[in-house]
């Protein structure tokens, strides 16, 4: 009996893993690029979603797709709901896309749906490489109307620094407009109210935990998948590590799904995974919303695996194929408690050595259930990750213990194998503090 095939868009890393266990149920047929990767990003030149999305339908008629899915946020969720419309196959409608990934559009809807979970936010008056205006209120949160990965994402405390961080060479302005000009083409047809994603924008800063909701849409209808806490490095906005389960209190949890609920009805997202990141602060319980992602965190997904024994992957073959992501069958936890360890360097001088295959072969036999993603750079793609992302991410290594004192002593373990400071605040803080890394001691012990 041949497995039907299902249309995989950009799927890389944890989705690739994702998806491979899924096999050979489903076939999965594979297009896109790797943004990350050489010789693979080389395709950004001249790519075109239209283009893109009219080759594959006529691919996908030929082999008798039955289903399109993508959880990448750049290209790849757009793409996949504009190929589901054109073969007539259940996806998330393009306009709900556009609306969640044109973040100054979602901060308005937001304005009109849940006021009191939006941040202020402004756009920035300038285009690219000119002249900061005066008047701008400081400190202030800046990003791109268009991104992902929190590309070009920070805080700037006077205008001084955001004239810094907004002036950019020309190699760097050809791949910014790169980036952003296939969702701009699409949005121009399809959402001309949002106006041009080709700008930046300034958003209230605000100092609070941070977390993820994710969930799904069937029918109408949003469902819970679960919430993941944010950790992030001391002092920093990048992310050190990713918890499940979360200790934020359920009343608080099923609040923010409100949110969710009201701002997807109103972009009209009736069909798909969506993620939502958010702030809430214990202190004073605002809860404010920091943007929609209109498709699975597939980072996050494995954690909901092991934690739960959700396949999260497997729930999204279902909603592609418009069938109920719940029916889905359960798979047998295996942890109590599951973590995305974020290995981070702040400074071309602490990035640390790449771990050997002896160390990664070594880790893995101590520790069966560890997933390790690597994400070696150099030279200017390494100088580009400090400047747009103020840090460089070397490596992402996932692990379950039976709780979360369990899951850190294995952890620290592990890092330590790898030759790597474990993604706790008290053992990060070279990069808290820019001091030169210095390898952990060497341990024989194993799992």
């Amino acid at each position: 009996m041949t497995s039907p095939r299902i249309g995989a868009l950009f799927t890389y890393d944890w989705d690739a893993e994702g998806l491979a266990r899924l096999e050979p149920r489903w076939r999965f047929e594979h297009a896109g690029f790797d943004l990350f990767a050489f010789p693979s990003n080389a395709r950004l030149v001249g790519f075109d979603l239209g283009r893109f999305v009219d080759r594959l339908s006529r691919r996908a008629r030929r082999e008798g797709w039955v289903g399109v899915l993508s959880h990448h946020e750049q290209f790849g969720a757009l793409a996949a709901a504009l190929l589901a419309e054109a073969l007539g196959l259940p996806g998330t409608s393009p306009e709900a896309v556009l609306a969640c990934q044109h973040k100054l559009h979602a901060r308005q809807v937001l304005d009109q749906v849940c006021p009191e979970a939006n941040l202020a936010y402004r756009e920035l008056p300038t285009v690219y490489g000119e002249d900061i205006p005066d008047g701008l209120s400081y400190p202030s949160f800046v990003k791109p109307v268009k991104a992902a990965f929190s590309v070009l994402a920070r805080k700037v405390r006077h205008r001084e620094e955001l004239q810094a961080h907004t002036r950019f060479g020309a190699w760097e302005l050809w791949v910014i407009r790169h980036l952003v000009e296939p969702f701009e083409r699409i949005a121009r047809q399809r959402l001309p109210a949002a106006g041009t994603a080709h700008r930046m924008m300034l958003e209230e800063p605000l100092h609070a935990a941070q977390y993820n909701l994710d969930g799904w849409v069937h029918e109408g209808q949003v469902h819970l998948l679960g919430v993941v806490d944010a950790v992030m490095y001391p002092g920093t906005q990048a992310f050190m590590r990713f918890d499940h389960p979360s200790r934020l209190p359920e009343a608080v949890q099923r609040r923010a799904l409100d949110v969710a609920r009201r701002f997807l009805n109103a972009v009209g997202f009736e069909h798909g995974f969506f993620n939502m990141e958010f702030f809430h602060d214990a202190a004073t319980d605002r809860l404010a919303v920091i943007e929609f992602n209109p498709r699975l965190a597939s980072q996050l997904a494995d954690l909901y695996r092991r934690v739960h024994g959700i396949d999260a992957h497997a729930m999204s073959v279902a909603l592609a194929m418009g069938e109920d992501p719940a029916a889905v069958p359960r798979l047998e936890p295996t942890a109590g408690a599951a973590s995305s360890f974020v290995y981070r360097a702040f400074a071309a001088d602490e990035v640390p050595p790449m771990a050997s295959s002896g160390q990664v072969n070594a880790m893995q036999a101590a520790f069966d259930d560890a997933l390790l993603l690597r994400f070696p750079k150099a030279g200017s793609s390494l100088q580009r990750d400090f400047k747009w992302l103020s840090s460089h991410r070397y490596a992402v290594l996932h692990l379950g213990g039976r709780d979360e004192h369990d899951l850190r002593e294995r952890c620290i373990r592990a890092s330590t194998m790898l030759g790597w400071p474990a993604p706790y605040a008290e053992l990060a803080h070279a990069a808290e503090a820019h001091i030169p890394w210095q390898p952990l001691p060497q341990s024989s012990s194993g799992d």
